[in-house]
Formats: structure tokens, sequence, C-alpha cells
């Protein structure tokens, strides 16, 4: 089992940074590839950011890809996403899962309960 806890969402500005953290419970977080996903109002969850269980290897949605860095620690069990050059278009509930491949939300097994990020002037 692995339980995840998301918090650093919060309101900023167009072109303003934030860093997102997600904590886990649970003995197989440093054997998880972990991810970032995030959901706008009207709109369905939608892949960030994944990264491998080593760290070794990530990757990215082309809509983020420049402006958000995904990281993890392994001894903290906890990943991050910095997110950087925020845009309107960037708000939305943002959750961390684990467990899944690539960029399908239906194949995480385990999510957080999000964190608000709203970006706005």
């Amino acid at each position: 089992q692995v339980q995840l806890a998301e918090s650093g969402g919060g309101l900023v500005q167009p072109g303003e940074s934030l860093r997102l953290s997600c904590t886990a419970s649970g003995r197989t977080f440093s054997s998880s590839a972990m991810a970032w996903f995030r959901q706008a109002p009207g709109k369905e969850r939608a892949f960030v950011a994944r990264i491998s269980w080593s760290g070794g290897i990530t990757s990215y949605a082309d809509s983020v890809k420049g402006r958000f860095t995904i990281s993890r620690d392994n001894v903290q069990k906890t990943v991050y996403l910095k997110m950087d050059s925020l845009k309107s278009e960037d708000t939305a509930v943002y959750y961390c899962a684990a467990r899944g491949v690539g960029w399908d939300a239906s194949t995480y097994n385990y999510w957080g309960q999000g964190t608000q990020v709203t970006v706005s002037s």
C-alpha cells in the first residue's frame, strides 16, 4: 500500500513559480515510478510529468516541457514538481500518483487528494 499527500499549492501571478511536494508512506516508494497529473475545471485529468524509481528518467507533457521539473528524494519519500513561468492555463488541481505506466492515468494504482494551483493576476 502507498498513501500519498500533496502540498505546496496556492495562488500565484503569471510568471511566478511554485514547488509542489508529494510525500508517500509505505515501503515500496523507492521502487515506484511516480507522476503528476492535473485536472482543470470541466476537463479530464491530464498527464504532467513522470519520474522513474531511480530518478534517472523523466518525461513531460509538451505543455509544460521546459517550465516544469520533476524530481524525487527516496530517503524522504517525496516527489517534487517545480513549476516556473506559470501561466493561467496551468490553473488546476494537481495530483501525484504512483505505480502506473507512462501518461495513462487509468494505469496508476495510488493517488493523492490533490492540491489547488491557481495562476491569476
